[in-house]
């Protein structure tokens, strides 16, 4: 007993810096939008990591910042831009295409073009080569093997 009231007293530390946040809607449309933002930005702190999944301050600032924009009624245009303005464009998941950002859309294609590229010159070089013919040296030297293996 002395054993689990010890374990449960050292696990409090864990559980005390947990944080729950929850945003009260006044309506379920504004609540949608709201996901469907925090689902949308990218937390600039984990990277790969959008607001919703991120626990990083700056991902609960900016879910809380989100919720005060969602709630006065702004669209999430407004909201996008606002995010963009402050944290530049790496924020978006899906930034859109500009010349700044035509290399991550285009960039995928270019390289698997020069990949294909490769692949074909390298399968034509081979197709191309021929095997030297064999000789009849080599020829009576297989006919050996074959012969030494049978017996």
């Amino acid at each position: 007993m002395k054993r689990l009231s010890w374990i449960l007293i050292l696990l409090i530390p864990l559980f005390a810096g947990a944080k729950v946040e929850v945003y009260q809607f006044d309506d379920s449309a504004k609540e949608a939008r709201y996901k469907q933002l925090i689902d949308e930005l990218r937390c600039l702190v984990c990277q790969n990591q959008n607001l919703a999944d991120s626990n990083a301050e700056l991902a609960q600032d900016m879910r809380r910042i989100t919720y005060e924009m969602v709630s006065r009624g702004e669209s999430d245009e407004q909201v996008i831009a606002f995010m963009v303005q402050r944290y530049g464009e790496f924020v978006l998941y899906r930034p859109p295409f500009q010349t700044s950002t035509a290399m991550l859309w285009v960039g995928p294609f270019i390289i698997l073009g020069v990949a294909v590229l490769v692949l074909l010159v390298i399968i034509r070089r081979r197709t191309g080569e021929k095997a030297d013919p064999l000789t009849a040296e080599d020829h009576e030297r297989a006919r050996q093997l074959l012969d030494d293996q049978k017996t």
